[in-house]
């Protein structure tokens, strides 16, 4: 992703409903009890043109400040971590938590494709735990690496119009005498 689109992908819109891709990809993978093969692979495609699409259909957040804006800086710098090293503690506890997330996905899988419920609910469950802890641990990431790098620092900045909130304040009227 450049740039733009990463800014697109700060905003809770795009965060929150990608999260919820994971439930419709089950259910596409799901529905080749209901559909067949070939209705699930359509399916399926179109929850990944989803995935694709998501973080660049939204506008970029006004607001920097918020946890689901952080979460995504610090995916970017987590993705950036050859080039400027980042703690081991996080290192070690980022790649404990994609294992989690991959446990979870592994079990999910299976049940689905055995069109188990339980199995399939509790690595969803799983999975969500694990990518979760992994954003709010890409915040602390964040947190720990925004002065490393004036560019990690620049994300937060969003220029201001001040002359916009003039204008939704009602123009006074001029006292006469």
């Amino acid at each position: 992703m450049d740039d733009g689109v990463w800014r697109r992908h700060a905003s809770g819109w795009s965060v929150w409903t990608r999260a919820a891709s994971l439930p419709l990809l089950v259910l596409a993978v799901w529905s080749h009890r209901w559909i067949g093969i070939g209705g699930a692979l359509c399916l399926v495609g179109l929850v990944v043109v989803w995935i694709y699409l998501n973080p660049r259909i939204f506008p970029a957040p006004k607001r920097t400040d918020t946890w689901h804006a952080r979460a995504t800086f610090g995916e970017r710098v987590w993705l950036n971590r050859h080039r400027i090293p980042i703690p081991r503690h996080h290192a070690v506890v980022a790649h404990l938590l994609a294992g989690i997330a991959a446990t979870g996905a592994v079990i999910a899988l299976w049940g689905t494709f055995l069109a188990a419920f339980w199995p399939t609910l509790v690595g969803i469950v799983i999975v969500l735990f694990g990518k979760f802890w992994f954003l709010d641990r890409m915040v602390w990431l964040y947190q720990d690496m925004k002065d490393m790098d004036p560019i990690y620092r620049s994300w937060e900045r969003i220029p201001v119009n001040d002359n916009e909130a003039a204008r939704k304040w009602p123009r006074r009227k001029r006292r006469e005498g």
